[in-house]
């Protein structure tokens, strides 16, 4: 579909146009910091990575998937924006013919969020879909769902913030949900619970585990990374949504841990020579982007990488932590799970680290939940998945 218009009696009408054009390009990114303006909690994400994340040449998601990607415009006036996506390894899991909408960002208007779903299902329809899924943006390894709750405080690195009205208008125009995701507040202060405490003195009295940082050394660094990615393969397989990555998003994951990671930010559990299990805490960059506005020039990269590399920042986010299967349904495996968070709570507070998320964690997952329970973190944002039929 080129364009679609959505004709109202009292203003002029929604036109969404496909994004075509280094000024599209530039309309559809800064569009956020026009809506977002009076937020505070609202973090720019930087313009030059928002560029190389939505270029094919450069991501390798579009390596097994396509998508398009609109523009909603009134009077001349961006108003609002949307892209639909399919992805091949998606439907070849799954055999579900489902479709994905995602990035999606509009004014209070419930005609703008009409023109954009609408545009976005049309063109999923064409492509022999049968079921639209979303906001994904682009993958369930980027930032899936809407925020619903928990607008009182920034969203942490890789994970997405939303004005509160959006999910009125996107579930009053027939979308219901279908999963919700939650992020879990954790604050560390190394006071283990006497609960979590006994739980890890059970668990190491009954298996040795053996903790170590990640290796990242030129040598050994890339085959690390394949064990952490193996790791998650087998412990998240059976997860609502999963899609395993394939080798080149691998790599290229790796070359931005290369940048952003220390040794200790990831800690890996071995029993017998086998890695078990393993956390991956990220800084979390939007804390050190905050004050950037999207740009990096001609200070913001130095100021980056000062609060990086130099001072560090205050806070975190466990973006990644898995347990293999053979231990996950005993006692053993919460255990190995309460000794993972705390070596990686420890090895953080030696760094400043004084909180961190915990996210996303299905709302289906309650096993992982009640741990969390345990160890005193608690639920700050929850984040909301929609569905709806394509006839």
């Amino acid at each position: 579909m080129s364009q679609a218009t959505l004709m109202t009696h009292s203003r002029a009408a929604v036109v969404v146009t496909p994004v075509e054009g280094k000024a599209m390009w530039r309309a559809f990114h800064l569009l956020p910091h026009r809506l977002y303006k009076d937020d505070p909690n609202w973090v720019p994400p930087l313009l030059l990575e928002r560029g190389i994340h939505f270029d094919p040449k450069h991501n390798p998601f579009f390596h097994h998937a396509k998508a398009a990607f609109w523009l909603a415009t009134r009077d001349g006036v961006p108003v609002g924006r949307i892209t639909a996506q399919v992805d091949s390894l998606h439907l070849e899991r799954y055999q579900d013919a489902t479709g994905h909408f995602g990035f999606i960002e509009a004014i209070d208007d419930r005609e703008v969020f009409a023109a954009l779903l609408e545009t976005a299902e049309a063109w999923l329809k064409a492509q022999g879909m049968l079921r639209c899924v979303g906001p994904v943006s682009f993958s369930m390894w980027d930032e899936p769902g809407l925020l619903i709750e928990g607008f009182d405080r920034p969203p942490a690195v890789l994970m997405a913030h939303a004005l509160p009205y959006y999910q009125g208008h996107i579930a009053a125009l027939g979308y219901g949900q279908i999963q919700d995701l939650l992020a879990y507040d954790y604050l560390n202060n190394l006071n283990i619970p006497p609960t979590m405490a006994r739980i890890i003195e059970r668990t190491q009295e009954q298996h040795a585990f053996q903790f170590r940082h990640i290796r990242m050394d030129k040598k050994n660094f890339k085959s690390e990374i394949s064990i952490l990615l193996d790791i998650v393969n087998d412990a998240w397989s059976g997860n609502w949504g999963f899609v395993p990555m394939t080798q080149a998003e691998i790599d290229d994951m790796a070359t931005v841990f290369k940048v952003l990671l220390r040794p200790e930010a990831v800690v890996i559990a071995e029993y017998e020579g086998e890695a078990a299990g393993f956390a991956l805490t990220l800084p979390d960059l939007n804390e050190a982007i905050r004050d950037l506005k999207g740009r990096l020039l001609p200070f913001g990269i130095i100021k980056l990488i000062w609060r990086l590399k130099v001072a560090g920042t205050r806070s975190g986010r466990m973006a990644m932590m898995g347990v293999r299967q053979k231990w996950q349904n005993s006692r053993i495996g919460a255990g190995l799970a309460m000794m993972i968070i705390e070596q990686t709570a420890r090895s953080h507070a030696a760094r400043g680290i004084e909180r961190a998320e915990l996210s996303w964690i299905l709302d289906t997952n309650y096993r992982m939940k009640h741990m969390l329970k345990l160890i005193g973190a608690t639920v700050y944002k929850r984040y909301r998945l929609y569905e709806k039929a394509l006839s």
